[in-house]
């Protein structure tokens, strides 16, 4: 597993994007950036990698991990363990973020099963999620900017 502190946004540059600690998100391009400064696998990996950003009260960034590193087509993810972690690092949001190595960024069922699933946990403990994102090749697929969330 990935994981990354605030303090690790303060040194990171990738592709000509500068994070610092104050970055807020609130764009699925600043998460798309975000997640590819600090997880450049999501670009070019041949596995499904399922990566969550755990947010504070003002949606800054608190900490990134990888959850779950899966097959050519599927990632296997479940809420317990998103969740989890979200308490642990007092999370007042999520983001999550998944690629396709495919390409192609449409959701799958499966996608749409654990958006909604993950959108139910959070309503019940609190913590949000506030985006899910699919990244494939030069694109990108946000349930919240197709009003799924």
């Amino acid at each position: 597993m990935s994981l990354f502190r605030k303090s690790h946004l303060q040194v990171i540059k990738d592709t000509g994007v500068y994070l610092s600690v104050n970055n807020k998100v609130s764009r699925p391009q600043d998460i798309i950036d975000m997640v590819s400064a600090l997880f450049p696998e999501i670009n070019y990996g041949v596995e499904e990698r399922f990566i969550v950003l755990f947010l504070d009260t003002k949606n800054t960034y608190l900490n990134g991990e990888v959850i779950s590193i899966g097959s050519l087509n599927a990632s296997i993810v479940h809420p317990r363990e998103v969740f989890k972690r979200a308490l642990l690092y007092n999370s007042a949001s999520i983001v999550c973020v998944h690629n396709h190595p495919s390409g192609v960024t449409t959701p799958s069922k499966e996608d749409d099963s654990i958006t909604q699933r993950l959108d139910e946990a959070g309503r019940l403990l609190g913590i949000p999620v506030i985006d899910h994102i699919i990244v494939g090749d030069n694109n990108y697929y946000s349930f919240k900017e197709d009003n799924k969330l």
